[in-house]
């Protein structure tokens, strides 16, 4: 075939840049296709990517197409994409210029219906037995009666109401409820949160910590009940130290958080019941066992006697066992007095025949001489004494003129007065006093008399000249006080 000569090979056509073909290819996808739905493989996850974006392929048996989730939408995806699970992916058909492929924008992702949720819960099944999660040597033991119980489901939901009334029939307990969403994208984070929560409280602290956690939520579907059956709510519950009560759904409904749960109910009433025993019974049983261990012991008791009375009978009586020790303790009585009365009559002739030999003349005479002694000394201490005092008193009274010569009172006695202001201060001269001040002149006994400065103090007024001419009168002293 011949090729058509350059002038018609090229004609008028419009030249296109790379950029300009590629943005408009671009346009012309999103615009003919928008918002699609696409069935199909994951293919090449391999989780986020640093940035948050996860990037990877939906496939079938004939095709593939690039898929990519921003990190806004994948923090919010109920379910997280897996490793060739089938999905249905909702989202935007877009091109990618810068390597002229095109992709899906997904926005929303779900598994392809029961059978692809079914298979991925059988393979986080395998993955979390073979991790030893679901051993039997790793549940604890439910507490008999626990203190507090913690129960982690929705406050508005009709199951918190049934574990309440429940407990308060059987054995009425104090409750705390943590609240959480039991369905939706948060779920899961929300159950584990609870868990996780009441493990962190500390058992002396302002809220008490539970003894014993149920975890409950009402029956729903398979989708309803994946919250308790995503990875984060599953290994919660597999690390609470606290006993945990897995309640989900109803008696045929089965999540993962029941095979790492201590215990599963087959329904929230049913968690009640085997929280707490039935106090009735409780008390019930108390009381047989108490009248059984009562009869016990009267029993017991009684047999006791028996055996006692068995065996005093083959002992001897009493009067034959201490006959013969009274006998010898009497004869024993009588041979101590008669030892008295001989030892009493060897003493006092021991004491006459030393009477004969030692003369209490000399005994009596030198006491006779320390009596005399003693009341002369006693006689020159009394005079002693006497002198003592009197020369006491001779300088007290001597101290006490002293004391009077130099006080000012005396001063006062021989005629003189002091001077004081209105505040009781002693005035030692006229400096600083004011016309009109108010003085007190006090005299011996305590006598006062109260005066008026006429004039200031300070430097001392010149004394008045007497006149030559007899015909001027002299003028009139004035008055010092």
């Amino acid at each position: 075939m011949a090729l058509p000569a350059p002038s018609q090979r090229t004609g008028n056509a419009h030249e296109f840049s790379v950029s300009e073909i590629s943005f408009a290819l671009k346009k012309v996808v999103e615009g003919e296709f928008g918002h699609v739905r696409l069935r199909g493989e994951v293919s090449g996850y391999r989780g986020p990517h640093s940035s948050g974006h996860c990037y990877f392929s939906l496939k079938d048996e004939k095709a593939r197409i690039d898929a990519v989730i921003w990190r806004g939408v994948f923090s919010k995806l109920r379910f997280k994409p897996e490793e060739g699970m089938e999905v249905i992916a909702t989202g935007k058909l877009t091109t990618y210029p810068g390597s002229s492929k095109y992709q899906i924008v997904i926005e929303a992702l779900e598994p392809a219906g029961a059978g692809a949720l079914m298979a991925l819960l059988e393979e986080r099944r395998k993955k979390f037995a073979a991790e030893g999660l679901f051993a039997e040597e790793r549940k604890k033991r439910l507490p008999y009666l626990p203190e507090v119980i913690g129960v982690v489901t929705s406050p508005t939901g009709a199951v918190i109401r049934d574990i309440l009334h429940r407990l308060q029939d059987r054995f009425p307990r104090h409750v705390l409820v943590w609240p959480v969403r039991v369905q939706g994208e948060t779920s899961a984070a929300e159950v584990a949160a609870a868990i996780r929560g009441f493990n962190a409280m500390k058992k002396d602290g302002p809220v008490p910590r539970p003894d014993l956690l149920i975890v409950a939520r009402g029956g729903g579907s398979i989708e309803d009940l994946w919250g308790f059956n995503e990875e984060v709510a599953v290994r919660a519950a597999a690390e609470s130290e606290i006993p945990l009560i897995s309640a989900v759904g109803h008696e045929t409904d089965t999540t993962l958080i029941d095979f790492v749960s201590d215990r599963r109910a087959p329904t929230p009433t049913a968690a009640a019941e085997i929280a707490v025993p039935v106090r009735a019974e409780l008390v019930d049983a108390v009381m047989d066992r108490s009248r059984r261990l009562t009869r016990a012991e009267a029993r017991l008791i009684e047999q006791g006697k028996n055996d006692l009375r068995g065996l005093a009978r083959g002992l001897p009586r009493l009067a034959e066992l201490i006959a013969l020790p009274r006998q010898r303790f009497d004869s024993a009585a009588d041979r101590l007095a008669r030892g008295l009365i001989r030892a009493t009559e060897v003493k006092r002739a021991q004491l006459q025949r030393l009477e004969g030999r030692v003369s209490l003349r000399p005994i009596r005479q030198r006491i006779r001489d320390r009596r005399d002694r003693v009341t002369e000394v006693a006689a020159r201490a009394e005079r002693a004494e006497r002198r003592h005092l009197a020369d006491l008193a001779r300088r007290l009274d001597a101290s006490a003129k002293l004391l009077k010569s130099y006080s000012y009172e005396g001063v006062l006695e021989r005629g003189f007065a002091v001077v004081l202001d209105e505040n009781g201060k002693l005035v030692r001269g006229s400096e600083g006093r004011k016309p009109g001040e108010a003085l007190n002149l006090e005299f011996a006994g305590k006598d006062r008399l109260g005066v008026v400065v006429a004039d200031g103090g300070g430097t001392p007024r010149p004394k008045p000249h007497p006149s030559k001419s007899k015909s001027t009168p002299a003028p009139k002293q004035g008055k010092l006080l």
